[in-house]
């Protein structure tokens, strides 16, 4: 209902993109190495993925978040942490430039990013701001020309790995959320440093870390829209965020289940395939019914924000289903796997690790409760 056949025709082209260059080998470099090809990521940039829904005219691929969707959902059903790489230039790191940056910060920083030639962070979590990133206590003093940058922010995706960082930080404490402002980081400035990578369970070959801003000297230039209106940017960028979630959660799963249905059909015991036991037929049909609901959710939220109808509380029920959903049904598929599922060198050992964190980042499964909760009584 909600995917055309145009989308059908990207979505068959990504799956092939991921099949033939995501291979089983490369994957395990990664996950050995920690460190994503950048080779690859270039293949990436060039097909378009890291501008699916910028305009032509901004130098994407003019497509639609359905496309988005299908895009992170596709390269997420053959690796997680590549759909990270692509999930991002899109929602995260791309969506503050694109809905309010100049023409000038466009072409600066979003171009580059679409075109692969840099990289950059989304920074609103902070040590003792997490779910309640309104309480951060980051700082943004106006000295004449300047802003002067104080603060910490925490598991920061793609930091130690990018080029520039949207930070937010308050400019007027006294105003709450409202005084809270977007800025355009240099990651090279004087002030600037990054914590270790932080040792991860799952996502290997993304690196996450701090931010450490230490009297950072920024520009005027380099404030992302109005003063006192980061905030309204960060909650309407993790509206799209969220819909990434559930794509990247919907395509693992879809991953999982694949492996789960191949492996019971390969699989013998008691002189039987194991899909032929009730048990696990029955538990096949479970996970396979409920990724078809939370692939409609996730299709239905891209769907309404295509519309522009108001999508914040379809997108908080996508991730929120999408994201438990995925992690049950790769306990499942590794449950049918017994004891091989718990060994490196089956796939699902790390689809497992890989989706535990959709349930936490870019709002967890409780905060999204709490979206979706305030607008049912809002009335």
């Amino acid at each position: 209902m909600y995917i055309t056949e145009k989308h059908e025709m990207i979505r068959k082209l990504v799956r092939t993109f991921a099949e033939k260059e995501l291979t089983n080998e490369i994957l395990d470099q990664i996950e050995d190495e920690g460190t994503f090809p950048e080779e690859i990521l270039q293949k990436m940039a060039k097909a378009g993925f890291f501008g699916v829904k910028i305009p032509q005219a901004m130098g994407g691929a003019g497509g639609d978040h359905r496309a988005y969707v299908l895009v992170v959902e596709e390269i997420a059903r053959v690796s997680g942490v590549a759909s990270v790489y692509v999930s991002s230039p899109n929602s995260l790191s791309g969506g503050p430039l694109y809905m309010d940056g100049t023409e000038e910060q466009k072409e600066n920083y979003l171009g580059p990013i679409i075109r692969g030639e840099k990289k950059l962070c989304f920074a609103l979590t902070e040590p003792g701001a997490g779910s309640d990133a309104g309480s951060m206590s980051s700082t943004a003093v106006r000295e004449g020309e300047y802003y002067i940058l104080n603060g910490r922010k925490t598991f920061i995706t793609m930091a130690p790995l990018s080029d520039y960082a949207v930070v937010y930080a308050k400019t007027d404490a006294s105003k709450g959320t409202r005084g809270i402002s977007a800025f355009i980081v240099d990651m090279t400035l004087p002030g600037v440093s990054c914590g270790k990578a932080e040792n991860k369970m799952g996502l290997k070959g993304c690196a996450t870390s701090d931010i450490v801003l230490e009297n950072v000297r920024i520009h005027k230039s380099n404030l992302l829209g109005e003063e006192g209106k980061g905030f309204t940017n960060a909650m309407k960028t993790l509206d799209t965020g969220r819909i990434g979630v559930a794509a990247q959660s919907i395509g693992v799963a879809q991953g999982a289940l694949d492996e789960a249905l191949r492996y019971s059909k390969e699989r013998k015991q008691f002189n039987r395939r194991i899909a032929d036991f009730q048990a696990i037929s029955f538990m096949l049909a479970e996970m396979a019914t409920k990724l078809e609901a939370a692939k409609l959710l996730t299709y239905k939220a891209a769907y309404l924000m295509d519309e522009k109808k108001p999508a914040s509380m379809a997108a908080s029920m996508a991730k929120f289903y999408a994201s438990e959903v995925c992690n049950e049904i790769c306990a499942k598929a590794l449950q049918i796997h017994g004891g091989y599922g718990y060994i490196k060198d089956y796939k699902i050992e790390r689809m497992y690790r890989d989706c535990r964190v959709f349930t936490i980042y870019e709002g967890t499964s409780q905060v999204q409760q709490m979206v979706i909760s305030n607008q049912l009584l809002k009335h």
